[in-house]
């Protein structure tokens, strides 16, 4: 159902607030790329000190610009399964056409109790989930026996992967037919190789042509995939300089793409020896941009 490139995108600020101006620039920017899919109030997107207005305002947004030519899929996800059912509801009510639901952090549920989490919010609310593993940041690790448990609940439709293994890959896709979405840039075509089918990408907000390059030479043409994987892999370890999204709004921000790198705390923006390291970076992405 979701596939392709799709963006975690950033979450515009100035001066404490949402920089709708800027949001909304971002967004015409990825429909005129052809960008798949939009996915705001994620961890790119700072979800975490959103308040439920902020929260449901750039849902609305991006439904606006572009809810008629690509998928918005929100982060909805919290460690309180009464929480996400609570933003789960609410992302579905705004029109939302999915709900990005991160593994359940800090309490580190069991296997049994992640499937209890996710199936019961499934259940309570009608809208295509797409679960989402990341144990860097959840400090827990969703195993492939659990997603394929997952996916014989009808509206589980996919898992965004970022538990940095394409091993693990190999094993959700041999154990059920769930759609793989790569949740690290430099291992996407890597986990496209063995049977996931897109990306919720970072990279994908400064140079959103390149990854989209990238993920439909796929299969087709897997020489030409390489040689984007290899153009993209060097600007996208350069998005992780210091903690996301610190680097990508930074980087954004040299760019033109929005008017400030604000992040609200406890983020602060990139310190020099970080903004040192992005500046072969940003070479490469200007030159992404222009070609």
């Amino acid at each position: 159902m979701f596939s392709g490139s799709l963006v975690a995108i950033v979450t515009p600020m100035k001066d404490g607030s949402l920089d709708e101006l800027s949001l909304r620039r971002i967004l015409r920017l990825h429909r005129d790329a052809g960008t798949d899919g939009i996915v705001p109030a994620g961890c790119t997107g700072e979800a975490a000190t959103l308040n439920d207005s902020e929260r449901l305002r750039l849902i609305d947004i991006c439904l606006e610009e572009v809810g008629d030519s690509m998928h918005v899929i929100p982060g909805t996800g919290s460690n309180s399964t009464t929480e996400t059912i609570r933003l789960t509801a609410a992302a579905r009510a705004a029109g939302a056409h999915g709900a990005l639901i991160i593994t359940p952090y800090y309490n580190k549920p069991t296997p049994e109790g992640q499937y209890r989490h996710y199936s019961t919010v499934a259940e309570s609310v009608d809208i295509p989930i797409v679960l989402y593993n990341v144990p860097g940041r959840t400090g827990t690790n969703m195993l492939p026996e659990t997603v394929a448990r997952l996916f014989e609940v009808s509206n589980i439709v996919a898992i965004k992967e970022a538990a940095g293994s394409v091993d693990q890959v190999s094993e959700i896709v041999e154990l059920c037919d769930i759609t793989v979405l790569s949740g690290d840039d430099p291992q996407t075509l890597p986990m496209m190789a063995v049977g996931a089918t897109g990306v919720v990408s970072v990279a994908a907000n400064v140079v959103p042509r390149l990854v989209l390059e990238m993920v439909n030479a796929w299969p087709a043409s897997p020489k030409r995939a390489a040689e984007l994987h290899h153009r993209l892999r060097p600007i996208a370890k350069a998005l992780f300089v210091e903690s996301n999204p610190g680097p990508v709004k930074y980087a954004m921000h040299r760019l033109g793409l929005i008017d400030s790198p604000e992040l609200r705390s406890p983020l602060v923006v990139l310190s020099s020896e970080g903004a040192a390291k992005m500046e072969r970076g940003l070479e490469l992405m200007r030159e992404a941009i222009q070609t």
